[in-house]
């Protein structure tokens, strides 16, 4: 059975927009934070990670989701009409430093070709999609935005088949984006103490 998870968010990080986008950034670090999160690895391919999470069934299995994810990072710099540079190869990194007002990170499924699930030893491949959306707000001050969708493919136990599948799965995905929604919120309460005030929009 496939099941969907979604959580998202908005917050404001008072506090420099290079700091927090560089923070945000690393991906190892933030989802260091969730509660579910076991592992995660760069894998041999360029900006693809290996996520690792670990949760409980209803039946009380531990069992572990395995997604491989690629980042891309998407920068806007916008200068002042006193600098005359057409070619984003000419900028600096101090005037990139300077003039960013957006940052937004980008996670992607990225599929493998060697089988990841093993429903016998409680291993399944999940495939994850994510934006972390930042814009400069003022000096102190950026808007983060945090949107996650997860797809997990599941074994049904027996006792669950007797109902049908289409009530499963709302009850699943309902589920599924209860407890997601509340690890995003315990991981950006948890990322809060690094920096001198959150506030959840």
């Amino acid at each position: 059975m496939d099941a969907t998870g979604v959580s998202r968010g908005e917050w404001i990080f008072y506090e420099e927009f290079n700091r927090t986008s560089t923070y945000l950034s690393d991906q190892k670090k933030i989802l260091s934070f969730n509660p579910f999160c076991h592992s995660v690895e760069l894998t041999n391919i360029e900006n693809v990670y290996q996520w690792n999470f670990r949760v409980t069934d209803p039946q009380k299995n531990p069992f572990d989701v395995i997604f491989f994810v690629e980042q891309i990072d998407e920068l806007q710099v916008e200068l002042p009409e006193n600098i005359d540079c057409s070619d984003p190869e000419e900028l600096t990194d101090e005037m990139i430093k300077l003039y960013s007002f957006r940052k937004k990170v980008r996670w992607i499924h990225h599929p493998v070709e060697s089988q990841i699930s093993d429903p016998q030893k409680y291993l399944f491949e999940g495939k994850a999609y994510g934006d972390l959306d930042m814009h400069r707000v003022d000096e102190n001050k950026t808007r983060v935005h945090f949107d996650l969708k997860i797809d997990v493919k599941f074994v049904l136990y027996p006792a669950f088949r007797i109902i049908p599948e289409k009530i499963i799965r709302t009850m699943t995905n309902a589920g599924m984006s209860m407890i997601m929604q509340t690890a995003t919120n315990s991981m950006f309460h948890s990322i809060s103490k690094d920096f001198c005030k959150i506030e959840k929009v």
